[in-house]
């Protein structure tokens, strides 16, 4: 049995860096910055978006037991219009991020990761609309080297 993305990325040590160099290239993307430098942010951002992929990624269900699950993930990026651009960059950043955090150059775990966090971004982009409604209780998402599996 293959061990999971988290695992093989290093686990909390390289997800908590992943996180850390995600966060400060958001900071510095002139797109992305206002959204990552919004007052009301959560003080514990970076720990908490560690928590929560690491979750995704096969590690510990850490960011269930401190917050409001997927649902409340996707509520915090709802309801903002159209943010197509904002994504891209957002998965770009992510991408670069990787080699920041010195996460494993495999090809195979890279593209797994990728391909992560191009879901991630369609699943938050579809609640953009105004008028969208956020289900209640959804699932944590799990992501492995094969894509998206079952809880």
């Amino acid at each position: 049995m293959r061990t999971s993305l988290y695992e093989f990325a290093g686990g909390e040590p390289a997800i908590l860096a992943l996180a850390a160099a995600h966060h400060r290239r958001c900071l510095a993307d002139p797109e992305l910055n206002h959204p990552f430098s919004h007052p009301d942010q959560h003080p514990r951002h970076v720990e908490r978006l560690a928590a929560y992929w690491a979750e995704v990624l096969g590690g510990p269900a850490g960011y269930s037991a401190i917050a409001d699950g997927h649902s409340g993930v996707l509520l915090m990026h709802a309801h903002n219009g159209d943010m197509d651009d904002l994504g891209r960059r957002f998965v770009a950043c992510f991408v670069a991020a990787m080699d920041d955090a010195k996460l494993p150059a495999d090809p195979e775990f890279r593209a797994a990761m990728r391909a992560y966090m191009e879901w991630a971004v369609a699943d938050v982009l579809v609640y953009a609309p105004k008028d969208s409604v956020v289900p209640a209780g959804a699932a944590m998402p799990r992501w492995s080297w094969d894509g998206r599996s079952a809880g």
